[in-house]
């Protein structure tokens, strides 16, 4: 499949809001919104992502079709990569895809990320992308409703 990015339309949102309520999926992310239902805070929540000039913000597509969307945001020095991709495209490679690309357009170094210890695949994707797990840490996961591992990993330059 053909894996590109570009920037986040409108019609992008009901998309990622589906996306985001996957019981799977949210299952998988782990740390997700207190309540992923509520549709006034997911669109305030991203109105506030994409008016940020500290955010580089994206709509993943694969053979055309909205797939997900991946991220970098934070503090210089602590910024971080997330990224999401609806479950039924899971496991074709499409998260690998979609992180180089979006590495490619924010060259900046070091970059972090986090998964959920257990999130293997998610863990496979970053580590195929050149991040390395520097640390072990537990955090509350809204989506399991309790403290679990998680992973810290980080891309450094070279």
């Amino acid at each position: 499949m053909d894996v590109i990015l570009r920037e986040v339309h409108d019609s992008d949102l009901p998309v990622f809001f589906r996306q985001l309520n996957d019981p799977a999926s949210r299952h998988m992310a782990a740390f997700t919104p207190e309540d992923p239902a509520d549709r006034d805070r997911f669109d305030a929540h991203w109105a506030t992502m994409r008016a940020a000039d500290d955010v580089e913000l994206r709509t993943v597509l694969a053979d055309g079709d909205v797939v997900g969307n991946a991220a970098v945001y934070g503090d210089p020095g602590e910024r971080e990569v997330t990224y999401w991709i609806d479950r039924a495209y899971w496991g074709r490679g499409l998260a690998t895809a979609a992180l180089r690309a979006l590495l490619e357009l924010v060259p900046e170094r070091p970059l972090y990320a986090r998964a959920a210890a257990d999130n293997a695949g998610s863990r496979r994707v970053l580590e195929k992308c050149g991040f390395r797990v520097t640390a072990q840490e537990r955090g509350f996961a809204q989506a399991r409703g309790t403290e679990i591992d998680e992973v810290v990993l980080v891309l450094d330059a070279g």
